[in-house]
């Protein structure tokens, strides 16, 4: 049966790989990767540059699959859902082409591949029409990269800590909820959600963590929010993309 190897990598240094990881890569003869356009090509390349880094004998080999555009319209769960159907159906024919019935394969995630990460969703999917068995070797998140740049503590003490989404938390904001109690985490915000918080909120920010275009800036919304989303706007544009996430407190 073929083994499929989920590894976090990390998000960004490749001093972040764990020990536990680099057995996994070098137990790996096929790697498979997304391939997102030019724009992400050097997401692909990191990948490329942790495999040599850390496996020790030549023989492996990647495997690039393009990614399937996601329709943007405003069902946001069907469409992630039929985004998810199309990357499944490429992933289980790559891995029968690619992948010897009794070979190892991987897939590199970025960060942990328990946060915010369709992988292992995906691979449920496969594994009904591909047999396999897969594991999954933790990796260190943003959120610890942004914790420890900026040197803070996850949640204030005895207090809970919330994970979420800009479009969540723009969407509570609207909606006129409760404020915010504790330490909220934000990730996959686009549109700078942050901005409709209260202009004392404490903000800590980061973006391309751990690689060497990191940028960290921190503060209250009302002081560095609008400049956050000045930068945000003029790296992605630099870039092509960003990854960024950012830790609220009230």
């Amino acid at each position: 049966m073929r083994t499929i190897h989920v590894i976090g990598i990390g998000a960004g240094d490749p001093d972040y790989v764990t020990a536990q990881a680099i057995r996994a890569l070098n137990d790996t003869q096929v790697f498979f990767a997304m391939d997102k356009g030019e724009a992400k090509s050097d997401l692909v390349a990191l990948r490329k540059e942790i495999c040599r880094r850390f496996i020790t004998a030549p023989g492996y080999r990647f495997v690039e699959l393009p990614d399937p555009v996601r329709d943007s319209r405003a069902d946001y769960a069907g469409a992630v859902a039929d985004w998810h159907t199309a990357r499944a159906r490429l992933w289980a024919e790559a891995i029968e082409s690619d992948l010897a019935p009794d070979g190892v394969g991987a897939f590199l995630a970025w960060g942990d591949p328990s946060l915010y990460d369709s992988t292992l969703r995906i691979l449920d999917e496969v594994a009904r029409h591909v047999a396999l068995t897969y594991d999954v070797i933790p990796g260190v998140t943003a959120i610890q990269a942004l914790t420890a740049r900026h040197r803070i503590p996850l949640n204030d003490v005895g207090e809970p800590v919330l994970i979420t989404t800009g479009r969540r938390l723009r969407d509570a904001l609207k909606q006129g909820g409760p404020g915010l109690t504790g330490s909220a985490v934000v990730m996959l915000d686009g549109d700078c959600a942050f901005r409709g918080c209260p202009p004392q909120t404490r903000i800590w920010w980061g973006a391309y963590l751990g690689t060497p275009d990191e940028i960290l800036m921190a503060g209250t919304v009302g002081d560095v929010g609008e400049r956050i989303a000045a930068v945000r706007a003029d790296a992605r544009a630099r870039h092509g993309w960003i990854m960024d996430t950012y830790l609220l407190r009230a």
